[in-house]
């Protein structure tokens, strides 16, 4: 046999061989897969937006104690932490240079007394000898003179034992205010004054502490624009928390009580005041943290996180558009805690996105709403309720059947039996006609 003859041969057999494969392993070609989805319809809805502002924490009125007069401590009344009254005693300073000062001014004030007592009775007979015409005009004029003169220094005797003992009563250092004391820098022995660099202590009014922060004027502005005026804002704004330094959120809301009416040219920032109750005690004047005020925004575009995806630093949403995935941009704004979005740019009111599952998704993919599919299937239930009773009742008819029914039905088995050995005894007679086609091709090329 020719070497073409052998190549057509050979040719023949791989076709034949191909054919029989492509027979046994054939497939129909792969469609795109429709996925199953849950989607939802954006919307308008209400939603609060809540910003942080950094806080410094102070007490309702934070005073700072110094002394009136100098002197040594003989007496430190009170401890750190101490909570006080207004009037309690805090500091007792060394009285006898003072007690002695208002002895010293009391006795001046019996002696002016007393020479006003005497000018008065030399006026007073002046005036009986003038008229007598004893004595000149001048000789009454000059004791009206001294009578004045002691007047005057009755006067100024009184008001130095009123200073003396107002010294004297400034030597008992008492608190202005109810609050609590701190930090106390001076001990017994100490020589204070008036002039000292550092007060003696701090009485802090913290029934009610007052947390400062800052606003940017855009905040500022938006918030005006929001309720109309400073006036209305302070009227309706909703209450405030507070965000301690670790982190813990203050149990009990606040206030903003008021608005500052000066931008700092600085900073280009408005200082805002709110006030936190504190009756337990958490605040202390000096402390830091933040506020929470919540902004109020209606007719926002909701979406839930999961709808979205993240790509650098951009995020994404598959819109539905005629049945597929489309990727879409949008700018969102964080709310809930993160858990849902408030869509700034991308879509808008009416737009269908797929909700949940978009990290699985591909652009293009077609989508077939779960919602769509759930009414499909409740549909279907009716039908799917009347098959079964259906089927039910063969069953029941079939057990009720003689026995001539399933005796009937065994040579059928049998008939399919049958044919599945005469397809397994074709298959293996066309492996063997193959194979000896094969081995005849072999022979030949030898």
């Amino acid at each position: 046999m020719s070497k073409n003859m052998f190549s057509k041969m050979k040719q023949a057999w791989v076709a034949a061989a191909c054919c029989v494969a492509a027979v046994g392993c054939q497939e129909a070609p792969q469609m795109p897969r429709t996925a199953a989805y849950a989607v939802m319809t954006v919307e308008p809805a209400d939603r609060t937006l809540s910003s942080a502002y950094s806080a410094t924490i102070r007490g309702r009125q934070d005073i700072d104690i110094y002394p009136q007069v100098g002197g040594t401590l003989t007496r430190v009344a009170v401890t750190e932490g101490q909570r006080v009254k207004k009037g309690q005693t805090l500091f007792v300073i060394d009285q006898v240079p003072y007690r002695a000062a208002l002895q010293t001014a009391t006795a001046n004030v019996q002696a002016a007394k007393a020479q006003l007592a005497t000018a008065q009775l030399a006026y007073d007979s002046k005036q009986e000898l003038y008229k007598q015409n004893v004595i000149s005009e001048y000789d009454l004029s000059t004791a009206k003179n001294t009578l004045l003169a002691a007047e005057a220094q009755l006067a100024q005797a009184k008001a130095q034992e009123v200073n003396a003992r107002n010294n004297l009563s400034y030597t008992v250092v008492k608190s202005p205010s109810d609050g609590v004391v701190g930090t106390l820098p001076y001990r017994m022995g100490t020589l204070v004054s008036s002039a000292m660099p550092q007060p003696l202590t701090t009485v802090s009014d913290n029934s009610d502490m007052y947390v400062y922060f800052s606003m940017t004027e855009n905040q500022l502005l938006e918030l005006i624009r929001q309720y109309g005026s400073k006036e209305a804002a302070l009227k309706q704004m909703p209450q405030v928390e507070l965000t301690l330094s670790d982190k813990s959120v203050y149990p009990q809301p606040g206030r903003i009580e008021s608005i500052s009416g000066v931008i700092d040219r600085s900073t280009g920032t408005v200082s805002l005041r709110a006030e936190f109750p504190n009756k337990d005690g958490l605040l202390h004047s000096g402390g830091t943290g933040n506020v929470i005020v919540p902004v109020e925004r209606q007719g926002a575009l909701v979406i839930p996180q999961a709808a979205t995806f993240e790509i650098q630093d951009k995020r994404f949403v598959y819109k539905l558009v005629d049945g597929v995935a489309k990727a879409a941009p949008v700018q969102v704004t964080r709310v809930d805690g993160g858990r849902e979005f408030i869509v700034d740019a991308g879509l808008s009111a009416g737009d269908v996105i797929v909700a949940e599952g978009v990290g699985l998704l591909r652009e293009g993919t077609p989508i077939t709403p779960k919602n769509a599919q759930a009414q499909g299937a409740q549909a279907q239930q009716p039908q799917q309720a009347a098959e079964s009773v259906q089927e039910s009742s063969e069953a029941q008819a079939k057990e009720q059947a003689p026995a001539q029914t399933q005796e009937a039905a065994q040579p059928t088995q049998a008939e399919e039996q049958a044919q599945q050995t005469a397809q397994t005894e074709q298959t293996d007679d066309d492996a063997a006609k193959a194979a000896a086609i094969r081995q005849q091709m072999e022979n030949d090329g030898e």
